[in-house]
């Protein structure tokens, strides 16, 4: 509970900023979408949502996608340098780097350089973002088709809304329903270590794959593309992004608003 309600609030401030940094720095609201869901959720993957809901340029994917993952390589470092200079509690460091980090496999990275503890409150807490893909990308699909049709309800059909929507987030949202209200709890209890396997293996390949969109990226590119302002509106709701995460990791997380948990 504790995870969703940093996720919630990150996404939401997170998100308009990012969106609001994006119109004043002449972005186009195709590109600024993909930004602010990129930045405010779980990147890549959200990236990859929001194109989906909006029907967006795959060049445009590609860019943003090469964004996530080139910043999150120094914040990768950078963040759990700071935890540990400052002697930051693991869980609320956890929190931290789980809410601004934006690819799984870079979170899972980073907190196993803090210690254990906060690897696990970082999983939960991008976790939590996670589970929030499928909100994001209905809203957004809603928010395009009326924003393609100017504004008129009629015209936007069922038909229309699920044409647009990802349908990976549908299989995601069935697995993660099937493992907390279906199967039983010794079930679920006796798959963990497989599962536990299953997923180091999968985080291996992310990185990989993390470490070869990188060494295919163009940082000009970056740089030259609409003149470089959509990786600044993106640098600057990401900047916002750390500080605002890291008071809701202390606020939440740290014993402040609420029983501080107890993660090992």
């Amino acid at each position: 509970m504790l995870g969703i309600t940093q996720a919630v609030l990150v996404i939401i401030v997170v998100w308009y900023a990012c969106f609001w940094f994006s119109r004043k720095l002449r972005v186009d609201d195709e590109f600024a979408a993909m930004l602010s869901t990129a930045v405010s959720i779980c990147g890549v993957s959200a990236a990859i949502a929001a194109c989906g809901a909006i029907q967006g340029d795959k060049k445009k994917l590609s860019y943003v996608a090469s964004l996530v993952l080139i910043v999150a390589v120094p914040m990768m470092i950078v963040i759990p340098w700071i935890a540990k200079v400052t002697n930051m509690n693991d869980v609320v460091a956890g929190a931290w780097l789980g809410g601004t980090l934006d690819t799984s496999a870079s979170v899972v990275a980073a907190g196993a350089l803090i210690s254990d503890t906060a690897m696990k409150t970082g999983v939960i807490v991008k976790f939590s973002q996670n589970a929030l893909i499928g909100v994001a990308a209905f809203a957004l699909a809603v928010w395009w088709t009326l924003k393609s049709n100017h504004g008129d309800k009629q015209n936007v059909s069922a038909a229309v809304i699920w044409e647009r929507f990802p349908k990976f987030v549908i299989g995601f949202v069935i697995a993660s329903a099937c493992f907390s209200f279906v199967l039983s709890p010794e079930l679920t209890k006796g798959s963990r270590a497989a599962l536990n396997e299953i997923r180091t293996w999968w985080f291996a390949l992310a990185f990989v794959c993390f470490v070869c969109i990188g060494l295919e990226t163009k940082f000009v590119d970056l740089a030259t593309t609409d003149q470089g302002r959509p990786a600044l509106a993106f640098l600057a709701a990401q900047t916002i992004n750390v500080f605002w995460t890291l008071l809701l990791a202390w606020l939440i997380f740290g014993g402040v608003l609420f029983e501080a948990p107890i993660i090992g």
